[in-house]
């Protein structure tokens, strides 16, 4: 029996084959590449995949499993790459990441990725939480309870971004602090940290670097570390590739170099 691409390749070591099978059954869909398929057409790449990814990247220490998938999550999201997207949904369950936030990752995403990509993840993810039996009672609710805000920060944000953009496209502007900033941000089914590191993930991943400064700081204040993020931006090297994250990593390490030490 031929081994599944998305289980010899994309799983790693840690989980044992009987356990990657049952989660890439989970799936809800037919498997399309088998291992021997990869070793066909790009044997090196299969290898690159084992001892690199899998045996390498997915094990640094610096960054946790659950944050490498909701990175990994945001990544194939954002760029609407969803041929592994039912492995590494059913991968950041198994690490942690519960049916409630990878909902609100999606719809995180819809605003910064686009509503096309975001429905797109929706078509894949809907037969993982079947398979998996994730009930209406395990995702966030439409009128959820807000988090609080820091009025004096938001203000500034808002006055900055209406003296810059508001009299030639007051719509974005109103909709950047009605809907994103004073609701989208402040739902607590998905924490602010790991909201920002979907939004830095994101950005990177579609070479967007002309907010990165701006989100990368807020995620720090947030809560993710230098390191942290250091090891993001690494485990975004091989999801979306090189030039991406060299055009990201002069503007983090500028970030990294003024916050206080």
């Amino acid at each position: 029996m031929k081994q599944l691409f998305g289980i010899a390749l994309l799983a790693p070591m840690s989980m044992s084959p009987a356990r990657a099978v049952e989660s890439a059954a989970m799936t809800g869909s037919k498997p399309t590449l088998s291992r021997e398929d990869v070793e066909k057409v790009a044997p090196a790449l299969q290898a690159y995949t084992k001892n690199r990814l899998l045996d390498e990247v997915w094990k640094r220490p610096g960054l946790a499993p659950r944050d490498r998938s909701i990175v990994t999550l945001a990544a194939l999201i954002a760029r609407n790459q969803t041929i592994e997207m039912a492995y590494h949904v059913n991968l950041a369950l198994d690490n942690g990441v519960k049916p409630r936030e990878i909902s609100e990752i999606i719809t995180h995403l819809a605003f910064y990725a686009g509503w096309g990509n975001a429905m797109s993840s929706v078509a894949v993810v809907k037969g993982v939480f079947a398979a998996r039996k994730v009930g209406a009672d395990q995702l966030p609710t439409v009128s959820a309870t807000l988090l609080p805000i820091d009025e004096a920060s938001e203000a500034q944000r808002e006055k900055s971004v209406r003296e810059q953009f508001g009299a030639a496209f007051p719509g974005v502007v109103q909709y950047t602090t009605d809907v994103l900033f004073r609701d989208l941000w402040l739902r607590p089914d998905l924490g602010p940290r790991d909201r920002s590191l979907v939004t830095v993930s994101a950005l990177i991943a579609n070479g967007q670097t002309a907010q990165l400064t701006a989100h990368l700081n807020r995620a720090m204040d947030n809560g993710l570390t230098q390191t942290e993020a250091s090891e993001a931006i690494t485990q975004l090297a091989f999801y979306v590739g090189w030039p991406n994250v060299f055009s990201a990593m002069p503007v983090a390490k500028d970030v990294f170099a003024k916050r206080p030490h």
